[in-house]
């Protein structure tokens, strides 16, 4: 268990549900991404119908990605279009699973990258940097602390 001073906290030992906003938040108010244009407008998938109420959602697809790539790395956007998937209702015949969006996948990811939180695995995927790893364990610190 991690000590009284909160060392050794990291992104492992906070709930996603904490942590995954918190993050988002911090995306936010630091300015450095850049949201798409696009993103106002843009279904997540095609099996949704509309585009997300929440004006934040691509700040909190980013931060629940990077979560992601933290605790699973070497994922690329075809494993994150299986994660944000989901099901496509297509009437009077059954529901069958759909993909999610690869543009938005492709973009969370490079915005990212941008930011130098991920990085491109020589393996496949992608994986996430030091500096990536040292942030999102500071937000999961602040998150443990209150």
């Amino acid at each position: 268990m991690a000590s009284a001073r909160g060392h050794g906290i990291t992104v492992k030992d906070v709930a996603a549900h904490d942590f995954i906003p918190a993050y988002a938040q911090l995306l936010k108010r630091s300015g450095k991404i850049e949201v798409p244009k696009w993103a106002d407008i843009v279904k997540t998938g095609a099996f949704k119908e509309l585009a997300p109420y929440d004006q934040d959602w691509y700040y909190v697809r980013c931060a629940a990605v990077a979560r992601h790539i933290y605790l699973r790395g070497g994922v690329g956007v075809g494993a994150l279009r299986k994660v944000y998937g989901g099901s496509k209702n297509r009437g009077a015949c059954p529901s069958r699973f759909a993909l999610s969006s690869g543009s938005v996948a492709r973009s969370v990811l490079q915005s990212l990258e941008s930011i130098k939180v991920l990085e491109k695995d020589p393996e496949g995927g992608r994986r996430i940097t030091r500096t990536g790893r040292k942030e999102l364990d500071q937000v999961a610190l602040q998150v443990a602390e209150a």
